[in-house]
C-alpha cells in the first residue's frame, strides 16, 4: 500500500509531527511519497535535512507549465472539470484567482507525479491550499484524497477556504482533537460526520518514552517554544515577566523560535529593561529544544489561538509541567492543577498568578505534576499507536478493509 503526503512546505521546523507520522506509517509497512509545494527555507534539524532528500517539490514554473500542457493534451475533459473546480474554489476566496491558477498548475504536476509512481491516494496536511490542490487533482486524475485539519486557521476562515466543499469531496478528514472535530461538524452536513476522525499528533516512543522519567528542574528558567507571532502571546508573556521582576522574583525566560514579531519583541525587551532576563534563541533543532526543556522549570505557552501544540506533548514527555491557555484542544491534554496550569487566554493577571505559582512550587509538587504529565502523553500521544488508527483509515479507502 502506497500513498502520497502533500504539505505546503516540508520539511519545516514546526512540522516535526508530520515527519513522525510519516515515519510511524512506514514502520507499519505503508510506502509514503513525500510531496511539498515549496522547498523549505531552513532545516536546522538533521532529521529534517534527511527528510528533504526524500521529498519531491512541486513549485517549479517550467515543470508545472509542461505538466499543464501535457494534461490539456491527454485528458481535456478532465482538465475542464479541474478548471471548473479551480474556479469554484476561487470564488469569494481570500486568495485571488492568480493563486488558484497556481493551485491548478501544481495539481497538474502532482497528477503526473502520482501517475508515474502508481499512487492513487493523497493525504494533505492542513485544510488550506494543500487540500485545494488535492481536490483539483481529484478532478483531474480521478485520485482520492483525505486531509488533516489542525486549526486555528481553518476555523478562522472556513467559508473562504471552502472547508465544506473539501470535506464533501474527501474520503475522510482527520481532526487532531475532539474540539477540532466539533468545529468540522459545524461546517459540513451531519451526513458527513462519519468521515470525521480524531487522530492525535504523537511522539516517537523510542525517543521520548524509552528514557527514565526525568526529575523536576530546580532552575528559575521558564521556556516558551514557538513561532514569534501575535497568536502565541509572547508579548503578553514579556509583560508578565516584567511584573515578576518588579516584585523582586528571580526568573529567566527563554523564547525558542523566530518569526515576524521578533523585532517588536526585541524592542519591548529593551524598553522594559529585560535584556539580562529574556533570551531569544532563534530556531532550534529537535535535540536542542529537548535540551532546553530539560533545563527549564516549566514550559509556558500563553497562546490566544491554537490547535493542539505538539510542544506541550514534548514537555510532558520530559516530565515538565506547563502553563498554557484553555483554548481549542489544549484542555484535552492539560488538566489544571494536575499536570500544569490552565489560564484564560489574554489575561495578564492570571498569567502572572500562574507563573508565581510555578516559581514558588516545591520540587515535590513539580515532580507530581511532571509524573502525571508524562503518563498523560504516553497514553494518548504515542505516534505508533495513532498511526495504527490512520493506517486503518487508508486501508478502508485503498483496500476496502473494514
Amino acid at each position: 500500500m502506497r500513498i502520497a503526503y502533500l504539505i505546503n512546505q516540508y520539511p519545516k521546523v514546526s512540522h516535526s509531527f508530520i515527519r513522525r507520522e510519516i515515519q510511524a506509517l512506514e514502520r507499519l509497512g505503508i510506502g509514503v511519497l513525500r510531496v511539498s509545494v515549496r522547498k523549505p527555507e531552513q532545516c536546522p534539524d538533521p532529521a529534517d535535512q534527511s527528510e528533504a532528500l526524500l521529498t519531491q517539490f512541486l513549485l517549479s514554473p517550467f515543470v508545472m507549465l509542461s505538466a499543464f500542457v501535457g494534461c490539456l493534451a491527454t485528458r481535456p475533459v478532465k482538465m475542464l472539470q479541474a478548471i471548473g473546480e479551480t474556479y469554484s474554489l476561487s470564488r469569494r476566496a481570500d486568495r485571488g484567482q492568480l493563486a488558484h491558477v497556481a493551485y491548478l498548475l501544481e495539481a497538474c504536476q502532482l497528477a503526473r507525479l502520482l501517475s508515474r509512481q502508481g499512487i492513487t491516494h493523497v493525504h494533505a496536511h492542513f485544510g488550506t491550499n494543500p487540500t485545494a490542490v488535492a481536490l483539483i487533482t481529484k478532478r483531474l486524475a480521478g485520485i482520492t484524497y483525505s486531509f488533516t485539519v489542525h486549526g486555528p486557521e481553518e476555523f478562522d476562515r472556513p467559508l473562504a477556504l471552502k472547508l465544506t466543499r473539501k470535506i464533501e469531496a474527501a474520503e475522510f478528514v482527520v481532526a487532531i482533537s475532539s474540539f477540532g472535530r466539533s468545529q468540522l461538524m459545524r461546517w459540513c452536513s451531519h451526513h458527513e460526520w462519519s468521515k470525521l476522525k480524531v487522530i492525535h499528533c504523537g511522539l516517537d516512543s523510542s525517543i521520548w518514552f524509552s528514557e527514565l522519567e526525568h526529575g523536576p528542574c530546580e532552575s528559575r528558567t521558564l521556556l516558551c517554544v514557538g513561532r514569534l507571532c501575535e497568536q502565541k502571546g509572547q508579548l503578553l508573556l514579556i509583560d508578565a515577566v516584567a511584573q515578576l521582576k518588579r516584585r523582586g522574583m528571580d526568573v529567566h525566560l527563554v523564547l525558542a523560535g523566530d518569526g515576524e514579531l521578533r523585532p517588536a519583541i526585541e524592542e519591548k525587551i529593551v524598553a522594559l529593561g529585560l535584556k539580562d532576563v529574556i533570551e531569544i534563541t532563534g530556531w532550534l533543532s529537535g535535540a536542542q529544544v529537548k535540551e532546553r526543556m530539560l533545563q527549564c522549570r516549566a514550559l509556558v505557552l500563553p497562546s490566544f489561538a491554537e490547535g493542539l501544540p505538539v510542544v506541550l506533548m514534548e514537555a510532558f514527555a520530559l516530565s515538565r509541567p506547563v502553563v498554557t491557555t484553555y483554548v481549542a484542544g489544549i484542555p484535552e491534554l492539560v488538566q489544571d492543577q494536575v499536570n500544569g496550569w490552565l489560564i484564560p487566554a489574554g489575561s495578564l493577571e492570571k498569567l502572572v498568578e500562574a507563573l508565581v505559582a510555578v516559581l514558588n512550587s516545591p520540587s515535590e509538587l513539580l515532580e507530581q505534576f511532571g509524573a502525571k504529565a508524562r503518563e498523560t502523553v504516553k497514553v494518548n500521544h504515542d505516534a505508533d499507536i495513532e498511526a495504527v488508527i490512520l493506517k486503518r483509515c487508508f486501508s478502508n479507502v485503498l483496500l476496502g478493509e473494514g
